[in-house]
């Protein structure tokens, strides 16, 4: 081990500083392109490859900014400073909006060593951020500037650290497609079988009004039970706490560790192996995951629907509580305009289609395997983040030799 010898480099040495903004919403044409237009939301993803919205080039060049790949994005204002610095490194052209800046590295300056100087100092970063309006936070462009970092003269060397780091990032996108191949083939199992209705045996069964034989409508009550259980205000002890902002479409990002007494207030509901979260607010997001082989800490926000199976397997029921038509419920009885939400009776309400048991335990057998590989690959991503994370401070400091 030897101590670090990098020379210092402000920030502003390192890259340009560009702003972006966003396109006029009242020109359509400006949001009927294919150019990925990135917000403080998809942030939370390391590599971008990807947004929900687009953009076309005329709207990128109404009120926004183009960026080649391989330059990297950071949060600078909203409501996640209060948090996290959130950085991330694009891998295709996009644009972005104006509470991001976005990197143009200089010619000595290897793009992914900067990401990676930036991800391993995230938490002091963040500790510069002001207040703004609204209760939003802020990092002022003058400050980030002079922030400083060990740079390595040696572009080579650069290259040399960022390779060893984005190796473990390189595993863990591979078992990221791997678990998105998985979970694509259970919803068209499911959507053949249940959707389609081109179930083992449909050529043979009845079918009436849309619904085969000896298959019923019934409320998601009669198979599943909601919130059922919660910590009681009285409990003394650590808990493991999943926030609504820590939930995108089908995974747990992370959760917070407290002593209950010092936990939010909606630290409460109580999850068990098998269960579904939901969260009540802006339902349109699908922010909702499966509970699986949970630590005994592990607690929801009461910003959650929890759904416990008691008639039909969770593999099943995770189907039937994401399909397009569910969501659509959902959004439908939302109610508050800021932040829509429904509450536990709607989904207590909601119907769900009851095939006979044989046919739910043929889906079963086929879809838990692939929904238990998920989480196992998803485990596997947790570990490869965490010897990533020790490992990093160590590599951008220069205190470990390459």
């Amino acid at each position: 081990m030897r101590r670090p010898s990098w020379p210092l480099r402000p920030l502003g040495k390192c890259a340009t500083f560009l702003s972006g903004g966003t396109p006029s919403k009242a020109r359509a044409e400006f949001w009927e392109g294919d150019i990925p237009w990135v917000s403080s939301g998809e942030m939370t993803e390391e590599r971008i490859h990807d947004t929900q919205l687009h953009i076309s080039e005329d709207g990128a060049r109404d009120g926004s900014r183009l960026v080649p790949g391989n330059t990297v994005l950071a949060v600078v204002r909203g409501m996640s400073l209060a948090k996290e610095f959130r950085v991330s490194i694009t891998k295709r052209e996009v644009a972005f909006n104006q509470d991001l800046k976005a990197f143009a590295c200089q010619p000595n300056i290897d793009p992914e060593f900067f990401f990676y100087a930036l991800l391993a100092r995230r938490g002091t970063i963040r500790e510069l951020a002001t207040e703004a309006s609204h209760g939003t936070k802020r990092l002022e462009t003058g400050v980030l500037s002079g922030f400083e970092i060990p740079v390595p003269n040696d572009t080579r060397l650069q290259s040399r650290v960022a390779g060893i780091l984005s190796a473990y990032d390189d595993l863990i996108e591979n078992n990221q497609r791997r678990m998105a191949l998985l979970e694509e083939a259970a919803r068209q199992l499911y959507r053949e079988w249940f959707v389609r209705l081109r179930f083992p045996g449909y050529e043979h069964t009845r079918i009436t009004n849309g619904v085969p034989e000896g298959w019923e409508g019934v409320r998601l009550s009669a198979v599943a039970d909601v919130n059922r259980k919660s910590l009681p205000g009285s409990y003394d002890g650590e808990i493991d706490y999943i926030d609504i902002s820590s939930v995108t479409p089908g995974a747990i990002n992370e959760t917070t560790r407290y002593d209950f007494r010092q936990a939010p207030s909606r630290a409460r509901r109580i999850v068990k192996h098998g269960d579904i979260i939901w969260s009540c607010v802006r339902p349109n997001r699908r922010s909702y995951a499966v509970i699986w082989q949970p630590t005994s800490t592990l607690i929801a926000s009461t910003g959650f629907a929890v759904i416990t199976p008691t008639g039909l397997p969770t593999a099943f029921l995770l189907q039937a509580t994401t399909t397009d038509g569910f969501v659509g419920y959902l959004e439908n009885h939302a109610r508050g305009v800021a932040y829509p939400a429904v509450v536990a009776g709607d989904f207590e309400r909601a119907e769900v289609l009851l095939p006979p048991a044989s046919i739910v335990g043929a889906f079963n057998e086929q879809a838990e395997p692939l929904l238990a590989q998920v989480n196992t690959l998803h485990l596997q991503n947790e570990k490869l983040r965490t010897a990533r994370d020790l490992l990093l401070p160590r590599l951008m400091s220069g205190e470990i030799a390459i």
